[in-house]
């Protein structure tokens, strides 16, 4: 009879992720039925997908509330599909607002869930990890420090490896030289990366301040501004690019970005953990909307927003290897004033560097994919 495994990858990060370990999957039980929740990724490899990644970007206690109706579907639909279908497992990939609640679900029918990348419930709502602890079968993290978090709550998790890690290992990237060489970029030029991210509301929040920011350090600098725009967004969210005609922009993937960048502009989230796997200088920003800060504020345990600072520094550690702006300090002035202090001191932005560089070793070095398929084989 052939296996079916449940798949529900809300994001475009966890939708890799998610196709990743299941090509691993696939390779051995070519057998298996996949379908869920997922994107582009998933669909190629054959998942039968109720809804899309970019359907499902939704982002803050606000944000949750305004889409409720629609996830109340999504989530109606979902439980009538499984419960038609009866998958032999459930594969829950990142996304804990809604792979939390699918976890209970899953547990009252007896059926067996693997959760990938685990809920930062060391960063805010602690007490998740009693839900966690109830409703997962095999919790799977992707950080050292997460092991010895989930052990104090009386949970054994598989550390596997940060998925980041393994994308790097499969990417060929020109070296620094060759892209000056390519642009016709002479070695007094500064290079300077915008990573406005991946998501429409973070573009609406923070892009025009880099822009302005980097209008600033145009003034100041000899300067070419590299731009990674994230393929799920359309042309619209750049429409502003216009109304800075002074700016030489040279649009390219956020992995050149962070190859060929003196210093780069991130906003908060996976890609400052992969800009801290380049080595990176870079100043980490985050806006979102007042009352989703005032909740997020109030409920988090980290010192720090930046995964790039947590990982580097720890979970408790108030210390900062790389600065970060948060809401009202998202201007283009204090971007301006940060990047200057890192630009005009070499023996700092080589520090930063180094710190990055050796905080890499903490993601581990093998390739997660494959024990995350070797463990989703068992259930199966």
């Amino acid at each position: 009879m052939t296996k079916k495994l449940f798949v529900l990858a809300g994001e475009v990060s966890g939708d890799m992720h998610a196709a990743d370990a299941i090509r691993e999957l696939l390779e051995k039980r070519p057998d298996i039925r996949i379908f869920g929740i997922g994107g582009d990724r998933l669909r190629a490899l054959g998942a039968e997908l109720m809804y899309d990644t970019r359907q499902m970007s939704i982002m803050g206690f606000v944000d949750v509330l305004k889409h409720a109706i629609f996830l109340k579907r999504v989530i109606r639909e979902v439980k009538k599909a499984v419960r038609t279908e009866k998958p032999d497992a459930a594969f829950l990939v990142d996304y804990p607002g809604l792979n939390l609640m699918m976890a209970a679900f899953f547990r009252k029918l007896g059926i067996p869930v693997i959760f990938y990348v685990s809920p930062q419930v060391w960063a805010w709502r602690e007490r998740r990890v009693n839900a966690i602890r109830r409703d997962i079968d095999r919790l799977m993290v992707i950080f050292d420090f997460e092991v010895d978090f989930y052990r104090r709550h009386g949970m054994e998790v598989d550390f596997v490896g940060h998925p980041v890690v393994e994308q790097l290992s499969k990417i060929s990237i020109p070296s620094s030289a060759v892209f000056r060489e390519t642009n016709g970029i002479g070695s007094g030029t500064k290079l300077i990366g915008l990573l406005p991210g991946s998501r429409r509301q973070e573009l609406a929040c923070l892009f025009r301040e880099m822009l302005e920011a980097a209008r600033l350090l145009n003034s100041r600098y000899r300067v070419v501004f590299l731009l990674g725009r994230a393929p799920n967004l359309p042309e619209e969210c750049f429409g502003i690019l216009s109304e800075y005609p002074e700016l030489s922009i040279i649009e390219c993937s956020a992995y050149e970005v962070m190859q060929n960048s003196d210093l780069a502009v991130i906003t908060s989230g996976t890609a400052t953990l992969e800009a801290l796997c380049f080595g990176v200088p870079m100043i980490v920003v985050y806006r979102t909307g007042r009352l989703n800060y005032q909740i997020a504020r109030r409920v988090a345990k980290v010192k720090n927003i930046s995964l790039a600072n947590i990982v580097s520094k720890g979970l408790q550690s108030s210390e900062q290897l790389v600065p970060e702006l948060l809401q009202d300090d998202v201007r283009a002035e204090k971007i301006f004033e940060k990047a200057s202090a890192i630009l005009d001191d070499p023996d700092r932005s080589a520090g930063i560097r180094q710190g990055l560089l050796a905080a890499r070793a903490r993601l581990g070095h093998s390739f997660p994919s494959k024990k995350v398929a070797g463990i989703l084989q068992e259930y199966l």
